[in-house]
């Protein structure tokens, strides 16, 4: 078990130990909103299809059934919030598991947009922050 990073290497109180510690809260946070907005999202799907945009013009290449959209959305976000909990608690595997599974969302909403396009957006501009955050804090705590 790793210690949180609040209680890593950095000098006591330092404004680096601040900021580092800043960062893992706000992906954590962000990567767990992500994961519940998913299941939401998963939820609606498989509840009632007409809740969707669902373009019926045109040809998309990911036309998928929106019942199992929704069901790899609802799986993938509860995943998305135990790896967020994780990152709260300090985990390192947490770390890596979140840009993964922040990439990975990235990647299925953005096969999502003709289906809801404005949800796969916010969803998308969120696991970006998710990757930035992450990648922040496992550059600083190679630099020590």
């Amino acid at each position: 078990m790793t210690e949180p990073v609040s209680q890593q290497s950095y000098p006591a109180n330092s404004t680096k130990q601040n900021f580092a510690y800043g960062i893992v809260a706000f992906a954590g946070a962000l990567l767990t909103a992500m994961g519940v907005f998913q299941v939401i999202e998963g939820i609606a799907a498989v509840a009632n299809d007409e809740v969707f945009v669902g373009r019926t013009g045109g040809s998309w290449a990911f036309k998928f059934d929106l019942t199992a959209w929704g069901w790899w959305h609802i799986i993938f976000g509860v995943i998305a919030v135990l790896v967020g909990i994780g990152i709260l608690a300090g985990q390192t595997w947490a770390n890596v598991a979140g840009i993964v599974v922040a990439f990975l969302s990235a990647i299925s909403n953005f096969a999502f947009l003709p289906y809801y396009p404005l949800w796969s957006i916010v969803i998308i501009a969120f696991a970006g922050l998710v990757i930035w955050a992450l990648c922040t804090q496992l550059t600083d705590n190679r630099a020590t």
